[in-house]
């Protein structure tokens, strides 16, 4: 079996998203569900939370130069809850965004999440509340997420070991991560060979073109 994709570390600056039950039109309006690619999906990424229909900036996280260049987001409880849109991961992965932090998730929304190779965790709510905090203080710190020991560890690079905080998420999904099976349409693919050889001894698929 092909285990190319991998997703044991995953090291980067991190920007906090205050809030609780942050739903998926929030995260993605509706209005950018007819497109017919997810390409673009990474600029509307919390648009009307960040802009005015004129498209003045508004006071968010995002739009801060601070936070200028995160790939982890460190959310509330219950983020990603309402619909099912698969719209929402795809454009929080395309906005530059490899892991998500939360004290809980929707649960389709983290599967969504887990389809994209984009790990979603959770932590205490006291622990996150640590995370933002020390984020918001020290935004340029480097936050490691370590889906082997799970543990999130914050370093800078003159003040050493700022926070270290315990995570969660369920054994299954973790092992996808670890093992690389997390997408499954390239596993597929990656094993064709396989594929062929055990279809080839199934009596109700051969002789079939």
């Amino acid at each position: 079996m092909t285990t190319t994709l991998q997703r044991k570390l995953i090291k980067g600056t991190a920007v906090p998203i205050r809030g609780n039950e942050i739903d998926t039109d929030r995260i993605i309006p509706a209005r950018f569900l007819k497109e017919t690619t997810f390409d673009s999906m990474g600029e509307y990424l919390f648009i009307d939370a960040r802009f005015s229909p004129d498209k003045t900036p508004k006071d968010h996280p995002l739009n801060e130069s601070r936070f200028e260049g995160a790939s982890i987001m460190i959310v509330g409880n219950n983020f990603g809850c309402g619909s099912s849109r698969e719209h929402a991961p795809q454009a929080i992965l395309r906005a530059g965004f490899n892991a998500l932090i939360g004290e809980s998730f929707g649960e389709i929304f983290a599967g969504n999440c887990k389809s994209v190779g984009v790990p979603a965790v959770q932590a205490t709510k006291t622990d996150i509340e640590s995370l933002t905090m020390t984020v918001e203080k020290t935004p340029n710190a480097e936050v490691q997420l370590n889906l082997e020991t799970m543990q999130v560890v914050v370093t800078h690079a003159d003040r050493g070991v700022l926070l270290t905080v315990s995570i969660t998420m369920p054994e299954e999904r973790r092992q996808t991560f670890l093992e690389g099976t997390w997408d499954e349409l390239t596993l597929l693919v990656s094993n064709m060979d396989l594929i062929k050889t055990t279809a080839a001894k199934l009596p109700y698929i051969t002789g079939y073109e």
